[in-house]
Parts: C-alpha cells; sequence; structure tokens
C-alpha cells in the first residue's frame, strides 16, 4: 500500500516536460538522464550479450526495450529514443563501425570529390527504423512522458568523418578549415541539410521533444564557432516543423564561452554541462530554458550526495523552464539506485 507521502510525489509527465522546455510554469521540472538507457542497467546488459551495438540499433523491438527499460525503473518525464548520432551517415555515403572501443570511420572525408559524393536521403527509407521505433515507443509510452529524438550536430558529425573516428586535437577538421574553409562549409551544408531531414522525420514520427547534440563544438573558439558550426546547425534547425510544438534541446559539452551564441540561435533549450553554473547560464540565456546540470561522476557517490546536487542545480537555475538532467551523460559504473535518488529529488516539492 502507498504512503501517504509517496502518493503525493509527482508521477512523469509529458506535458511538464513540454512546458518546462517552453518556458512555462510547471508544479516540479521535468528530469531524464542523458544515456539513461545503457550499461548501467543489468537488464540493458542482457539485452547487448545478443545484439552488437549498432544492430541493436536498427532492431526495432529491441531499441524499444531498452529505450524502455529506465523508465520502467525510475519514471523519468522523458523516454528518449535508443540510438547513436552516426546513424545518418552510413546511407549518405559514410562507412561507420561501432564497437565498446569507439566509433572508426575506415575511409574519412578529406577531400573535395569525397564531399562532393555525399548523398542526401529519404530518413523514411535510408534510416526506416528510427522513426519505426519512434512510433513503436509512442504507443508503449502513451502519452505518460515525453518521447526524445536527437540527432548530432553537423559540426560533430564533420569531425568523426574528417577525422575518421574521435579525436583530442581534431587535427584533420582543423587543417581543413584553415586550408579549405570552403570545403568544410560544404561538408557542413551537407550534413545540416541531410540531419535536418533526419531529425525532422523523427518528429513526424511523433518525437515530443527533440536534442541536438554538438558534443565537440568546446573545441572552438567562439569566433570559429560563429563562423563554421553556428550557420550549420542553425541550418538543420530550419529544416525542422513544428517549432513551438515540439521544443528543441541544445546540448554542447566544454562550452561556456559559446552559450552566448546558443542564447541566439533557434533552439528552445540550452543544456548545460557541470562546469557553469546554472544561475550564471540563467543570466546570459536570453530567457531561454535551461536543462542540466549534475556532474555525472556525483553518481558515483552516495544516493544523499546524489540528492544534493539535484537540489544545489534546481535552486541556481531558479524559475523559469529547467529540465533536471545531467551535465553529461550517465557513467557505466552509476549504481541504479543512485538514478532512482536523482529522479527522486527532481521529484521533491519546491517548498
Amino acid at each position: 500500500m502507498l504512503t501517504s507521502r509517496a502518493m503525493s510525489v509527482p508521477g512523469p509527465s509529458r506535458q511538464r516536460f513540454v512546458d518546462a522546455a517552453f518556458g512555462r510554469p510547471v508544479d516540479v521540472p521535468p528530469v531524464w538522464l542523458m544515456r539513461q538507457a545503457g550499461r548501467y542497467l543489468p537488464e540493458y546488459r542482457e539485452v547487448r550479450k545478443r545484439l552488437a551495438f549498432l544492430d541493436l540499433c536498427a532492431d526495432v523491438p529491441s531499441a524499444v526495450e531498452v529505450s524502455m527499460q529506465p523508465f520502467r525503473r525510475f519514471g523519468m518525464d522523458g523516454v528518449i529514443l535508443f540510438s547513436d548520432i552516426l546513424i545518418p551517415l552510413p546511407p549518405m555515403g559514410i562507412e561507420v563501425k561501432l564497437d565498446e572501443g569507439g566509433p572508426k570511420l575506415p575511409t574519412p572525408v578529406r577531400t573535395a570529390a569525397q564531399v562532393e559524393a555525399l548523398r542526401g536521403f529519404d530518413p523514411t527509407v535510408g534510416t526506416a527504423f528510427v522513426p519505426a521505433i519512434l512510433r513503436e515507443l509512442k504507443k508503449e509510452v502513451a502519452g505518460r512522458a515525453a518521447v526524445i529524438g536527437f540527432c548530432g550536430a553537423p559540426w560533430t558529425l564533420a569531425t568523426y568523418a574528417v577525422e575518421g573516428g574521435g579525436s583530442k586535437s581534431f587535427q584533420h577538421t582543423k587543417t581543413m578549415m584553415w586550408r579549405e574553409p570552403k570545403l568544410l562549409e560544404a561538408l557542413l551544408g551537407k550534413l545540416a541539410d541531410a540531419v535536418g531531414d533526419y531529425l525532422a522525420a523523427q518528429v513526424e514520427a511523433g518525437a515530443d521533444v527533440v536534442q541536438v547534440f554538438d558534443s565537440w563544438s568546446g573545441e572552438l573558439s567562439k569566433a570559429d564557432y560563429d563562423r563554421f558550426a553556428r550557420p550549420a546547425t542553425e541550418r538543420l534547425l530550419a529544416r525542422l516543423p513544428r517549432r513551438g510544438e515540439v521544443p528543441v534541446i541544445h546540448f554542447a559539452s566544454g562550452s561556456a564561452h559559446l552559450i552566448d551564441s546558443y542564447a541566439e540561435m533557434a533552439s528552445d533549450v540550452i543544456s548545460v554541462d557541470w562546469k557553469l553554473p546554472l544561475d550564471e547560464a540563467r543570466r546570459r540565456a536570453c530567457g531561454k530554458a535551461l536543462q542540466g546540470n549534475v556532474d555525472p561522476g556525483v553518481l558515483l557517490g552516495s544516493p544523499e550526495d546524489v540528492k544534493a546536487a539535484v537540489r544545489t542545480a534546481r535552486a541556481a537555475a531558479g524559475e523559469g523552464g529547467h529540465v533536471v538532467n545531467l551535465g553529461h551523460g550517465i557513467l557505466p559504473p552509476t549504481p541504479p539506485e543512485n538514478v532512482a535518488a536523482f529522479v527522486e529529488a527532481a521529484r521533491e516539492s519546491r517548498a
């Protein structure tokens, strides 16, 4: 039997998420966690025993299952599509191999001929499993929470394409940036159009919220971000339907120096990492809603540490739109009970 305290705790809500993302009043801030479907959950590890990562991304019933696993356990306000930001690259003509060692792109894109050869694609054909997963998630979630779609931003996808995988120095991308800036702009433009259509198809398939992951934009100075990465991201955002109905979250880590640029762009929510206090982000965000910003490392501590960190983030965010989240993705060693503590603290009354 539920106690009176348990009965008073708000449950998950799709409308709460959408309202907060647009800066409208809510009872408590919505909560979800980046990478909430992943290796910290034993039920996810069971699925991975029979499917490689990319195979899991393309297997509709299995992808729906792992997307739902954290929602069933913890009842977040958002259920994010299980996928990867590199999924749109193969139908464009860029081979991707992905395993526990990270992404590998065997043939990096570094010449004008290679950029010219990249093709747009119909996301309902070239990545048909993605809208199929979203449609099934909508049925499973049944309005209880917001279904979240996502993509990678053009700059971040370009770094993987040019480097041939992850990088610490981004030397090949920055060589192209300084020696052949028009070639980089052409690559970014092709990615913006293809991935914009890819994310638009997710909206049409029923995503209630979408997030653009610009994981590596923090490697750029503000001047270089505004010259190269920002125009491509704005080009992507311009291709999205149902603006004003489906909020867009813009996430970039290590990018406190870029928040003024993000505040001027056409997204609705700025996702902030733990290196920038949310009260400072609030002052610089030009009225946009915020997401974040608990350090994922805190979830390796005690449940009490987790709750304290969530309360601190909520207090720093102040009044106005705020989506409680981490400043990056959940770390694999995270104890599930700490995720439960995270959600519980987000749902506490403001009183």
